[in-house]
Parts: C-alpha cells; sequence; structure tokens
C-alpha cells in the first residue's frame, strides 16, 4: 500500500468509550481540511471483513461530539483473528479503495491493526479509547476523564444514603488490571479506603483502617473496590467479611457497572479526542504508520503500537500517599 495516501477509513473496536465519536468526527473533519476522502466502518473489524463502509463527509459528523457510545458500533470478531479473516478485510479494503485505516479503541484493538500492518504493510494509526486508562504511551485515554466524573458523582449519591442510615457501602468500580478510576475517583469523592489491583491491602489491614474510622467518629465509610482487586474473591466477599468481624457496621455493596462507560463526554475528552484525530490523520499523510497517538504533559505524541501493547501503565505512588493522609 506504498504511495500517497488518497482515502482513510476510521472505525471503533472494543469496549465503547466516551470521546469515541469525537474522535471520530475529528478524523473525518481533518480529511475534508485536507482533501482526503474518509470511509466510516461499522462494527469493527467485523465490519471491515464485511465490507459494511459508508463514505464520510464533514456534514456526517454533525452533533456527534457530545454524544457518548460509538455512532460506528462496536463488535467481537473472532474471524479476524484468524489469517483467512484478516486476508477477507484486507481485500475488502483494497476493493474500496482504502489506503490507511485509523483505529480507536483499546490494547485488543491495537493487537489487531499491528498484525494486520505487519501481514499486509498497511498503513495504520491508533487512537486510545477506553475507560481504564490503562495504555501505555499517553497519560490519558479517551473516556477516562468522563468515567471519573460519573463515578464520582455517583458516590456523591450514595454518600449521602450512607449518611442517612449510618452505613458502610462498599463500591466497586471499573478496573479489572489496573486501578485508576478506583484511586483517582476514592480521593475525589473523598471515600474512606480504596482497594486496587495494584496494592494488597489485605483483609486484616482493611478491618483495622474500618476501625480507625469508626473510633474517630465517622457514622459512615465509603470503601472504592476496583474490580481486579484480589483482598476479597469480589466484592460481595468482602461485605461477608466485614460483616462478620464487624457487626457494628450495616454493610452494602453497589457495582456501578457499565453506566461508568456511558454519558456525554467531558469537555477535556472531547478536547482530547480532537486533537488526537488531527495528528492522527496528519501523522498517515507524512508517511508514517503503526503507531498510537498520545498525550503526555499536555504534549501530543506518537508511540509505537508495539510499545503501547507491551507496555503497562504505573499507579501515581503519589496519589496513594495522598489517599493515605486523606483517609485519616
Amino acid at each position: 500500500m506504498a504511495g500517497k495516501i488518497k482515502k482513510i477509513a476510521v472505525f471503533t473496536s472494543g469496549g465503547d468509550s466516551p470521546g469515541m465519536n469525537a474522535a471520530i468526527r475529528s478524523v473525518v473533519r481533518t480529511c475534508a481540511y485536507l482533501k482526503v476522502e474518509c470511509l466510516a466502518i461499522y462494527r469493527g473489524y467485523q465490519g471491515m471483513i464485511e465490507g459494511d463502509f459508508v463514505p464520510m463527509d464533514a456534514r456526517s459528523v454533525n452533533n456527534i461530539i457530545n454524544k457518548g457510545g460509538t455512532i460506528l458500533k462496536s463488535a467481537r470478531c473472532d474471524e479476524f483473528r484468524t489469517k483467512e479473516g484478516r486476508q477477507k478485510a484486507y481485500d475488502q479494503l483494497v476493493a474500496a479503495d482504502v489506503d490507511a485505516f485509523v483505529v480507536i479503541g483499546g490494547d485488543g484493538s491495537f493487537r489487531g491493526a499491528q498484525i494486520f500492518n505487519e501481514e499486509f504493510g498497511f498503513p495504520v494509526m491508533g487512537i486510545p479509547g477506553t475507560i481504564d486508562n490503562d495504555i501505555f504511551g499517553t497519560r490519558f485515554t479517551l473516556g477516562f476523564d468522563t468515567a471519573l466524573n460519573t463515578v464520582v458523582e455517583a458516590i456523591d449519591k450514595i454518600r449521602d444514603t450512607a449518611s442517612s442510615h449510618n452505613r458502610l457501602f462498599f463500591v466497586e468500580v471499573m478496573g479489572r488490571d489496573v486501578g485508576h478510576i478506583a484511586l483517582n475517583a476514592g480521593v475525589g469523592a473523598g471515600a474512606e479506603e480504596v482497594l486496587i489491583p495494584e496494592l494488597d491491602l489485605g483483609l486484616e489491614r482493611l478491618l483495622e483502617s474500618l476501625k480507625r474510622s469508626k473510633k474517630s467518629g465517622k457514622s459512615s465509610s465509603i470503601v472504592v473496590v476496583a474490580e481486579g482487586d484480589k483482598t476479597g474473591k469480589n466484592v460481595f466477599e468482602l461485605k461477608e467479611y466485614v460483616e462478620s468481624h464487624l457487626p457494628i457496621y450495616d454493610v452494602r455493596v453497589s457495582v456501578l457497572g457499565h453506566m461508568q462507560r456511558g454519558g456525554s463526554p467531558s469537555c477535556f475528552d472531547r478536547v482530547l479526542a480532537s486533537r488526537m484525530g488531527v495528528k492522527a490523520v496528519e501523522t498517515l499523510l507524512e508517511g508514517k504508520s503503526n503507531l498510537m497517538v498520545g498525550i503526555i504533559d499536555n504534549e501530543i505524541v506518537l508511540t509505537p503500537i508495539s510499545e503501547a501493547i507491551k507496555g503497562h501503565t504505573k499507579i501515581d505512588h503519589e496519589l496513594i500517599r495522598v489517599s493515605d493522609i486523606m483517609t485519616t
């Protein structure tokens, strides 16, 4: 696929996140501005295999910057994991005269793009869209800021009930492998304790922390738990353990679940998506490929997709220290 890029495809893949539509809009309008054709692929890699393509122009993305989810839909695609499936996708792109694509998604989506690039030499660019903020090479992923605001708002409301009934609430948030949402939301919402996969708090320390909270005069408590935390097998086991060892607490569990992915994106995510979309298109037109657009120290940066996939994000230990101080 060497030569001048005249048509770029854009699609979303993996779990949806607020800001994906803003990124789609940015890619489409940057293509229009630079006089490059743009094609939307519906349903991710599945739509690529099936040729589910629709031409897009600047007016095609009117009034979507404020919408959550993704107008292009997303779908799992086991067929793309096979060489035969990827060959079908490549043939569809060639038949549609597509010269490069921009994928908006997480590490699984990027793995697919990297393999596709290696097999066919097809130019690809990645924009990180996931609320977990678990992609290496960027300080923020699209949707993370919005998800934090959603979680903090929910915890604020739960605290009203906790205070009214002198209850302890375990609030489970998303974060299977990383605790960025739990830690930031815990500090932002004034939680009494935060449980994340990166730190093994342990059941005994949790009990001691809750005892101190009770002794200090707190009549209610909020514990934010990342879904991947291993302090207990699950958040309901934690509830039972605390109830059996600290019967003074009336314990409740609230699992926020997929509501964290929904909602109108924050201004931060809209601006970030706009910046990333512009950079993705411009980078492809410069002849570069197999890169992910990220942001570090408020500067838009590029990271090889291979590094974005293999790298690991680090938890903010300064924020952990702040959390410990705030729970005093």
